[in-house]
């Protein structure tokens, strides 16, 4: 049975949807054990996995940072999901001679002149930490700033978990075997 971990940060709510869905699709593709994680509780060493999928929305061209969560906070005027960032928790993270597979993934806003890919800076931290993709970084859109998800989204997600499940099938779930 493969071991996957979804680790993710969200701030209105429209990450996390997304991570559920990718958790639902990869439960539907393969017989896994799959651990769903808000980054505040996710553990700072890995435990034996298959496959690590993060994910994040992208603020300021990248990966959160605490000032940014307090600006969207402050100027929604409402409370954030995450108060801890998958940029704090990579920096943390100790693979502790773990190596699975990696996939990352982003909420971004949908609109075609905004630069910037939470998924490609996380999936280059993970590299930095010794550790493959197993897919390119995935990005998900929402309608401005706190969403909510361009219609579709979830069932894209959905699909994306299924093809990562595919892709560790294909090649073997133990990290020698990739």
């Amino acid at each position: 049975m493969s071991r996957f971990m979804v680790v993710y940060e969200s701030m209105f709510g429209n990450t996390r949807k997304v991570a559920e869905s990718v958790a639902d699709g990869v439960r539907a593709g393969t017989e896994s054990d799959v651990t769903l994680v808000e980054v505040g509780s996710a553990p700072a060493v890995l435990p034996p996995l298959d496959l690590l999928v993060v994910g994040g929305p992208t603020h300021a061209f990248g990966l959160s940072r605490s000032s940014t969560r307090e600006d969207a906070a402050r100027k929604s005027g409402r409370d954030i999901e995450s108060r801890t960032g998958l940029r704090e928790w990579l920096e943390a993270l100790d693979p502790a001679g773990a190596a699975p597979a990696t996939a990352a993934f982003d909420t971004r806003v949908n609109h075609p002149r905004v630069p910037g890919s939470a998924a490609k800076k996380a999936a280059k931290r993970l590299r930095r930490l010794g550790l493959r993709p197993a897919v390119e970084p995935e990005s998900f859109w929402v309608h401005g700033t706190e969403g909510p998800l361009l219609d579709g989204e979830l069932e894209r997600a959905r699909a994306w978990g299924r093809q990562l499940a595919d892709v560790l099938a294909r090649h073997g779930t133990s990290p020698s075997a990739r």
